[in-house]
């Protein structure tokens, strides 16, 4: 049995004194790997590429002491790109600095919805969606990252006749054909060496090498090979600046007067941003070697407070994100002033005021992204979700396509949607589709019905009130249907109970059956129609 680790690092100036060699090492590993990721995202997002920077240097400097989770690395992330690039182009038609300024009135507000979120204890937000439709809408990001940046990394911006960014996935698919009749051969040269690097490096083994994060190995072999190539200014990042003309109030609040946008965009930042912090920071707890456990809450609250502040200079919005806080876990940080130091080292970096003017390839940077896009959208996405249930694939496709089609939101509300049209296919009560119908006695929890991610948080909430050192039972021997989302759910609180010295036992799943032809631990479970209970029957039987 898992046992808790024998200590844990102190929090505060304790926590800075016993470990800033570990910290700051990591820190520092951070925001080299942050540095040229931030320039790209901001780029891909179509704010000035400096404002990348400014934001990871808040997500570090500021939100890191006030975060309720002690290793996550706070700044941009490529996931919220679609939605930043759409509120610049839907806002400011042609003219991108006027998009910038109005996006960031969104972002501001949809910051300010965060901290309520956070407020009401609403950290738990993440459990609302089926972990198919969470894939489905990953996917759907790493998928229009892609198709965008191929036409960046091949030397061409591709617009709508009417002169606007082209930023949607069939328009940009649709559009590739000409891309490469247009291609900068010089362009492409760089961006395809880029690419080399960013999946081969991480491949190598060698003890100090592989510290070294991939993104500055692009950016050494990207820039001497443009230098080289003389690649034409316009395809190189303009990075030159004043560190105070730069953090000034850029904030625009024109966007209200269409309502209905502004609206939109607040609650796309607002809620994927909080979608992928929440996530994140699940992950991150899972690697965290002393199996701390984090305030959702309070995580939620600093994001939301550093998305008003980030705005408010003109910033991207940030997240707790996944790939740098893992790499931050990697190298050892313990405590959260490694964001701290990263935050720092970019603080300092923006202050030396160093002039890349013209030095760094959009082409190298769009490379990274397509690094991130593909990663985001793997192949292997798709066979997971076979292995889960023939009714994950089907969530998780029909998110992607209306995403696709569409915007995230209307993506991931036709995901939940045929979630939970599938659910009722596959005989879960519909009198138990949003209700869990729960009986505790001592410590067995029997459940009737069903046991869906949309009636998971009632149960959710009776296991957080029961004390993890203890043996408790979760009985589903009474339900139709038994879902990827709860057991998936239930394997990481039943984790927890072991680190606790206690067990949390679920009985009740073998006398169901795969939905899929995979018996995937995780796997969604039903019974046969000829078995299956009324609710009333489940509810008198769970009284037994």
């Amino acid at each position: 049995m898992s046992k808790q680790p024998p200590f844990t690092p102190s929090d505060g100036l304790a926590g800075l004194k016993n470990h800033y060699r570990e910290d700051g090492l990591s820190g520092f590993l951070v925001f080299l790997l942050a540095l040229p990721l931030s320039l790209g995202i901001a780029g891909a997002s179509d704010f000035p590429p400096i404002m990348g920077l400014i934001t990871a240097m808040i997500g570090g400097v500021l939100v890191s002491f006030i975060s309720g989770s002690p290793l996550t690395i706070k700044g941009p992330a490529a996931g919220l790109i679609v939605i930043v690039a759409g509120a610049v182009a839907e806002f400011g038609g042609n003219n991108a600095e006027l998009g910038w300024k109005m996006a960031l009135g969104a972002i501001m507000v949809a910051g300010l919805l965060q901290i309520f979120f956070g407020f009401l204890r609403i950290g738990t937000i993440a459990d609302l969606f089926p972990l198919s439709t969470i894939q489905g809408m990953l996917t759907a990001i790493g998928i229009i990252i892609f198709s965008k940046q191929i036409h960046i990394l091949l030397g061409v911006n591709p617009t709508m006749p009417d002169g606007r960014s082209m930023i949607h996935p069939p328009d940009l698919i649709m559009a590739l054909p000409e891309t490469l009749r247009q291609m900068d051969s010089k362009s492409a040269a760089v961006g395809f060496l880029s690419l080399l690097v960013v999946f081969l490096w991480p491949r190598i083994k060698h003890a100090w090498l592989s510290k070294i994060p991939a993104p500055i190995m692009v950016l050494a072999v990207a820039i001497p090979v443009a230098q080289w190539l003389k690649l034409d200014s316009s395809k190189c990042i303009h990075f030159e600046h004043d560190l105070m003309d730069t953090l000034a109030i850029n904030v625009s609040f024109g966007g209200v007067e269409t309502p209905l946008l502004f609206a939109k965009y607040v609650l796309m930042f607002a809620l994927v941003g909080s979608l992928e912090s929440l996530l994140t920071v699940k992950a991150t707890d899972m690697l965290d070697p002393f199996k701390r456990k984090s305030n959702a809450n309070k995580d939620l609250m600093a994001i939301g407070v550093g998305n008003a502040i980030s705005a408010t200079l003109g910033g991207l919005p940030m997240i707790s994100e996944v790939a740098r806080s893992s790499a931050n876990i990697n190298n050892g940080g313990k405590t959260r002033w490694a964001n701290g130091f990263h935050g720092l080292f970019m603080l300092v970096f923006l202050m030396l005021d160093v002039r890349f003017n013209n030095l760094i390839p959009v082409p190298a940077l769009a490379a990274m992204l397509i690094g991130i896009g593909y990663r985001l959208a793997s192949p292997r996405s798709f066979g997971e979700m076979a292995k889960v249930g023939v009714e994950q694939v089907v969530v998780f496709v029909v998110t992607i396509i209306v995403t696709l089609l569409t915007d995230l939101l209307l993506g991931i509300a036709a995901g939940v949607l045929t979630k939970l049209i599938t659910q009722l296919i596959l005989g879960a009560p519909i009198g138990s589709v949003f209700k869990a119908h729960i009986i505790v006695e001592g410590r067995e929890v029997r459940v009737a019905g069903a046991a869906v991610f949309s009636n998971w948080l009632g149960l959710k909430r009776i296991l957080n009130v029961m004390k993890p050192s203890e043996q408790v039972v979760v009985n589903l021997e009474n339900c139709n249907l038994v879902d990827y989302t709860v057991i998936d759910n239930l394997h990481h609180i039943k984790r927890d109970f072991q680190l606790s010295g206690g067990d949390l036992k679920v009985i009740g799943l073998e006398e169901l059956e795969y939905t899929g032809n995979h018996q995937h631990t995780h796997a969604t479970r039903n019974k046969p129609k000829v078995r299956r209970k009324s609710l009333a029957e489940a509810k008198k039987a769970i009284l037994k």
